[in-house]
């Protein structure tokens, strides 16, 4: 047995983290507390425009998404930008637009977020649509066509 101590938290998460140009990653994200903000239509689709503005992930490219009410799905492609500055930009812009419309607080977002890089053999859209399928899951909805709050690029 290991006198090791265990390391848990949001520096575990950091801890060993890599961002790799051009690496696909998935990331999750929660809402502060798990608090079910996204359940309210309003912020759902305030915190979906702003996902969906161009450079909101600075020079990562979104291929898929799904919004939950407590939590957000990303499949991310990374330009430059390191996977944390993009991910911390994507929670500070949508944060910020909540605070503006009135419809937040100033803490919406956990700190820090899971990522698991994928390989280059992972089929994307495999992952795309286990991302956008989360709320069929979740029992939101019966198809995924009936939430409002997902996207990707292979439907453009």
């Amino acid at each position: 047995m290991s006198n090791t101590p265990t390391h848990r938290g949001y520096g575990a998460l950091r801890r060993g983290r890599y961002s790799e140009p051009g690496r696909v990653y998935l990331v999750t994200t929660i809402a502060r507390d798990r608090r079910r903000y996204f359940s309210e239509p309003r912020i759902a689709t305030t915190t979906s425009r702003i996902i969906a503005t161009h450079g909101t992930l600075l020079d990562a490219r979104l291929l898929a998404w799904v919004l939950m009410p407590d939590h957000w799905h990303g499949l991310i492609e990374l330009g430059q930008a390191d996977l944390s500055r993009v991910v911390q930009r994507f929670k500070a812009t949508s944060a910020r637009a909540l605070i503006d419309a009135g419809l937040a607080g100033p803490a919406v977002w956990n700190k820090g977020f899971h990522d698991h890089a994928l390989r280059a053999d992972d089929d994307l859209r495999h992952c795309a649509r286990y991302i956008v399928m989360n709320p069929v899951r979740a029992g939101l909805v019966h198809r995924v066509g009936d939430y409002p709050w997902w996207d990707a690029i292979w439907l453009r």
